[in-house]
């Protein structure tokens, strides 16, 4: 029994190393394709963007990271959105004198 586990063990340990190795093959080409409604980037607006989530795959991009980008950029638009929107007030504002 004891020399059973010791053989099971030793092939464990022997599958993981060749693995890690990089022996067995390896993956097969990288799908580009994105699952779900792509974003349009000429009519991209704050709310699309914030409702934006980027599908989970092996190869892909780790989720912490882009929704760090997406919390940035979104802060930024809401930021230049007011700026715009008051500036706007500002010019409607002269103009009515």
């Amino acid at each position: 029994m004891f020399l059973l586990m010791v053989v099971v063990v030793a092939l464990v340990v022997f599958a993981v190393a060749a693995v890690a190795s990089g022996q067995g093959g390896t993956l097969g080409p990288a799908d580009h394709e994105v699952p779900g409604p792509p974003v349009d980037p000429g009519s991209a607006d704050l709310a699309e963007l914030s409702t934006a989530a980027f599908p989970v795959c092996v190869r892909g991009y780790r989720m912490d990271a882009v929704d760090a980008v997406i919390d940035r950029l979104s802060a930024e638009i809401a930021a230049r959105d007011a700026q715009i929107a008051e500036l706007t007030d500002r010019l409607g504002a002269r103009r009515d004198y």
